[in-house]
């Protein structure tokens, strides 16, 4: 099925209360770190089969369960949220990918570096809420290195190896909610 044809025309907005907006990174090669950012919005825009979307974060907003951790995250040495407050994504192109897919590809900015990605995301389907909502469901992902965006602290381990994975994991699952 073709997804953008099936979504109604008209705006969108990201509930954020029900998405997630998350990463995973590898910790000491041997596990994996799972965060989010609790605070987000974005909103996505369809017309005649097209579509654009934006996400803006609130960088100081991530959580990892870890209060040092996520200190050490909004410090100077990976998101500086001193002095960049905000990430965002603008995409420039969705399109279909096959059946309930969707491939949108855009910007993406962290501190002041932008670069291209790509997010995968898949269709999960379409409810009426009980306020009469009409809500519509997708779950993406995309891969970044890093250090392409200048998060580049790191800490060799006596065994080999670094503390902090280059390649993170991004992790989408949105609820976006059509305008009445």
């Amino acid at each position: 099925m073709s997804v953008l044809s099936s979504l109604p025309a008209g705006s969108f907005a990201i509930d954020a209360s029900h998405s997630r907006v998350g990463f995973s990174a590898r910790h000491a090669m041997v596990t994996k770190v799972r965060g989010s950012f609790n605070d987000f919005a974005g909103s996505a825009v369809v017309a005649d089969g097209a579509a654009t979307i934006s996400i803006e974060i609130n960088a100081a907003s991530i959580d990892t369960r870890s209060p040092d951790r996520d200190g050490h995250l909004q410090s100077a040495d990976f998101f500086d949220v001193a002095n960049f407050p905000k990430v965002t994504f603008a995409s420039t192109s969705v399109k279909d990918a096959g059946s309930d897919k969707l491939v949108a590809e855009g910007n993406l900015t962290i501190k002041d570096v932008t670069k291209p990605i790509t997010i995968e995301f898949d269709y999960e389907g379409t409810a009426t809420d009980p306020y009469g909502n009409a809500r519509f469901g997708f779950e993406g992902t995309s891969e970044i290195n890093r250090k392409d965006f200048g998060l580049v602290w790191n800490a060799a381990l006596e065994t080999g190896g670094v503390i902090v994975s280059d390649t993170i994991k991004l992790e989408f699952e949105i609820s976006a909610i059509a305008s009445k």
